[in-house]
C-alpha cells in the first residue's frame, strides 16, 4: 500500500509577505543578521529550508572559534590577524570580511553568551590546563600563547540563536526553500527588491517583499563528490546546503569572484571515505595529537624553520621569533604555522622508514590535551557527537589506551584523486563593497555567501554586519515592484517536475553533474575538456532537466538542489575558462596554460550574467584599500557604541 503524504497540500496557493529586511538562509550569518536588523528597529523575516534552531554547517556544533582577536587574553591586533589570512592566502582572500571576523569576532561570542550559549569552561573541568584562562574561564586552541582561537560549545550556539530570534520579533519561516531573487530596473541600475520561496513539505509558494534582502546561503557542495546511495555522508555539512545561493544570485545578475578555485576533496565521504574526524590524524580539530607509526614509533612535528619540536606544549607555542602562527585552517605550505607530520610527503615518510598504518596515540599526551581533543573538540564540532564521539566510545574506544588509525594514505581518511574536488578552503563566492553589499542595489551577503569564507566566526562576524548596514539602507529605501511575468516564470519553473511522471530521479541528474565535473573540471585543465564539460551540462539542462520527476515536496525541493547544482556547475567551467593561466593559491592548474601565477594575473576574475551572456571583469587584490582605515571610517557609530 503507497503511504500518505502526511502534510496538507497547498499547491497552488501563494502568500504575499512583506518586511524591511529579508534574510535568505537561517544558518549562522542568517540568524546574527537578523539579530543585528531587528536590533535597529526594522521588521525581519528569515526563510531557511531546515529548521532554523538546528540548520546549517553550525546546526550540529563546532567546536572552535576561530579568531577573536579583540579578548581579554589576546596578544595579536585584527589588523595583524586579518593582514596574515590575506598573505597566507597570497592575498586571493577577502580583506573586508576578515576584517569583520578579526575586529567583531568576540563581540559576537559575548551576543551568544549573553543568548545562553556556552563560550566558558563555567564547571572548571580544565582549570590549571595550559589552554585555559584561569581568571576568564575561556579556552584556546592552537596558539596557546597569542590565544586568538577560542575553544567553544557550539552544540549550544544555534539553539540559542533561534530563542533570541524570537524574543526579538523575528518572524522565521522554517521548512521554506528560497528559489529567486527578483529585481527592477531604476535610473541607479538594477535593484534587488523581494524573492521567492516555497514551503518544502506541502509546496505552497510565497512572495517577499523587502526593502533590503540578504543572501546567508551555504557554499556549493556534491558538484565533484555524490554518491546517490549515501547522500548523507556525501558531504561534510548538511545535506540541504548546496550553494542555492549563488545558483538564484547568479540567475539574477550578482557578480562573483574566484569561482575557477577549488580543492582536492578533503571533507567528503560521498562512499570514498570515513566520515571527517572519525580517523585520526593532526590538524584541525585532532590538533596537536601524537602520532605513531604501526611500530609505535613516534612521528615528529616541526617548527615553520624545520626544527623539532621536543614537547607537546612546543606544538601549540610561537617558533623562536615567530611572534604568532595560524592554525585550523590551511595546513599546506605553512607561512605561520607549526607544521606537524601531516605536511611531510608520504614518499618522504616511506624513505624515513616509518611503516604503515598511522594511528592518533591521544595516550602520549597529557590528560587535559586528551580529555579536550577527544571529550569536548569531536564531541563539539560538525557531525561528531553522535556519530563519532558517542558511537566509538559505546564500542569501547578509551583514549587513555586505544589509538584511533589514520585510514588510507594521506592523513584525511582517504587519499582522493586528483580530479575529485571541493569548493573549500576559502573557495569562490560574492564579491561586495564594505557594506557587504553585492553588485545589485538592496542585496547583501554574508557568511559562505561571500568569497573567500571561512569557519563559524566569519559567518557571524560578517551576518551581523550585513543585518546593520541592510538595516541602515531599509531605512532609506520604499517597497520595490515584483514583475508578475517573473513570478509566473518562477512558479513554471518549479512546480514543473511534480508533473513530469517516472522519469529521472535528482539523484540520477546529481550522480551525472559529479562525473561530468571530475572528467572535463578536475585537476588539470584546459580549453577543450572545459569546453566539452560545458558543451555536456548545457545538454543537461536542455535534455534532462525536463525530464525530472517526483511525487512530493520535498522530493521537489531536492529537485531543485540539483537543478542549482547544475547552474554552480557551469559557474565553475566559465570561470576556469576565463583564468588563461595556472594560479598555486587557487589550487589551479591549466596543461594549455601552464605559467604559474603571472604578474598579468594576478587579480580577482568576476563573473556575472546578464541577459543569458557570461560577464567578466577583473579586479585588483587590493581594491578595498586599508582595511583598518577603511573600516573605521564606515562603522563610527559600531566603534562608539551607538550601534549595538
Amino acid at each position: 500500500m503507497e503511504r500518505q503524504w502526511p502534510y496538507e497540500n497547498q499547491l497552488g496557493q501563494e502568500e504575499v509577505l512583506r518586511c524591511d529586511v529579508l534574510v535568505l538562509g537561517g544558518g549562522l550569518a542568517g540568524c546574527y543578521a537578523a539579530i543585528a536588523a531587528a536590533r535597529a528597529g526594522q521588521s525581519v523575516i528569515v526563510v531557511e529550508k531546515g529548521a532554523t534552531a538546528r540548520s546549517g554547517a553550525a546546526g550540529s556544533g563546532f567546536d572552535h572559534w576561530e579568531v577573536a582577536c579583540t579578548n581579554p587574553c589576546c596578544k595579536i591586533s585584527p589588523k595583524e590577524m586579518a593582514e596574515a589570512f590575506i598573505d597566507e592566502q597570497d592575498h586571493y582572500s577577502n580583506g573586508i570580511a576578515h576584517y569583520i571576523e578579526c575586529r567583531e569576532g568576540y563581540d559576537r561570542l559575548l551576543d551568544m553568551e549573553r543568548f545562553g550559549g556556552k563560550i566558558r569552561d563555567t564547571e572548571d573541568e580544565f582549570k590549571g590546563a595550559a589552554f585555559r584562562d584561569d581568571e576568564t574561564k575561556l579556552m584556546f586552541a592552537y596558539d596557546y600563547e597569542n590565544r586568538y582561537t577560542l575553544r567553544v560549545w557550539g552544540s549550544t550556539f544555534k539553539p540559542a540563536l533561534y530563542q533570541e530570534l524570537l524574543r526579538l520579533g523575528v518572524r522565521v519561516l522554517d521548512r521554506v526553500e528560497a528559489t529567486a531573487l527578483f529585481t527592477e530596473e531604476t535610473p541607479a541600475g538594477k535593484r534587488c527588491v523581494g524573492a521567492s520561496g516555497m514551503q518544502v513539505r506541502t509546496g505552497k509558494f510565497y512572495r517577499f517583499y523587502a526593502k533590503s534582502t540578504i543572501l546567508t546561503m551555504s557554499r556549493p557542495a556534491r558538484i565533484w563528490l555524490f554518491h546517490p546511495d549515501l547522500v548523507g555522508l556525501s558531504e561534510f555539512r548538511p545535506t540541504q546546503s548546496i550553494g542555492s545561493g549563488h545558483a538564484m544570485g547568479f540567475r539574477a545578475g550578482v557578480e562573483f569572484t574566484m569561482m575557477e578555485k577549488s580543492v582536492k576533496g578533503e571533507f567528503s565521504a560521498a562512499g570514498r571515505s570515513f566520515p571527517p574526524y572519525s580517523t585520526g590524524n593532526n590538524h584541525n580539530t585532532w590538533y596537536a595529537a601524537t602520532m605513531v607509526d604501526a611500530r609505535g614509533v613516534e612521528i615528529p612535528y616541526v617548527d615553520r624553520d624545520g626544527n623539532e619540536l621536543k614537547t607537546v606544549l612546543e606544538r601549540y607555542l610561537p617558533a623562536k621569533g615567530q611572534k604568532f602562527f595560524l592554525k585550523g585552517g590551511v595546513i599546506d605550505e605553512p607561512k605561520y604555522e607549526y607544521r606537524g607530520p601531516e605536511t611531510l610527503p608520504f614518499e618522504e615518510l616511506m624513505r624515513r622508514g616509518y611503516q604503515l598504518p598511522f594511528y592518533a596515540d591521544l595516550s602520549r599526551m597529557p590528560e587535559e590535551e586528551r580529555r579536550v581533543i577527544w571529550g569536548m573538540m569531536v564531541g563539539e564540532e560538525g557531525k561528531t557527537k553522535i556519530p563519532v564521539l558517542q558511537s566509538l566510545t559505546e564500542r569501547g574506544f578509551d583514549p587513555e589506551k586505544d589509538m584511533l588509525q589514520s585510514y588510507g594514505t594521506g592523513w584525511q581518511s582517504a587519499a582522493f584523486l586528483a580530479q575529485e574536488r571541493q569548493l573549500f578552503g576559502a573557495p569562490g563566492g560574492i564579491i561586495h563593497d564594505w557594506d557587504l553589499k553585492t553588485n545589485l542595489d538592496g542585496l547583501y551577503a554574508a557568511g559562505d555567501q561571500l568569497f573567500a569564507s571561512d569557519c563559524c566566526g566569519f559567518a557571524a562576524s560578517t551576518g551581523y554586519y550585513a543585518g546593520r548596514k541592510a538595516a541602515s539602507a531599509a531605512k532609506k529605501t520604499d517597497f520595490g515592484q515584483i514583475s508578475e511575468s517573473d513570478v509566473a516564470k518562477e512558479k513554471e519553473r518549479l512546480y514543473a517536475p511534480l508533473y513530469v511522471e517516472d522519469d529521472m530521479d535528482w539523484r540520477e541528474l546529481n550522480m551525472a553533474i559529479s562525473k561530468a565535473m571530475q572528467n572535463y573540471c578536475g585537476g588539470i585543465k584546459c580549453k577543450d575538456l572545459l569546453l566539452e564539460g560545458l558543451h555536456l551540462l548545457e545538454k543537461y539542462e536542455r535534455e534532462d532537466v525536463p525530464t525530472l520527476s517526483c511525487k512530493n515536496p520535498h522530493e521537489l525541493m531536492r529537485t531543485h538542489e540539483v537543478m542549482d547544482i547544475l547552474t554552480v556547475s557551469k559557474m565553475i567551467i566559465q570561470a576556469c575558462l576565463l583564468r588563461e593561466s595556472s594560479s598555486k593559491p587557487l589550487c589551479f592548474e591549466r596543461s594549455d596554460f601552464p605559467a604559474m601565477d603571472p604578474a598579468k594575473d594576478r587579480h580577482f576574475i568576476t563573473i556575472r550574467q546578464e541577459n543569458g551572456k557570461i560577464i567578466a571583469g577583473h579586479v585588483p587584490h587590493d581594491y578595498y584599500g586599508d582595511i583598518e582605515e577603511e573600516y573605521e571610517k564606515r562603522n563610527q557609530d559600531y566603534i562608539g557604541g551607538g550601534a549595538q
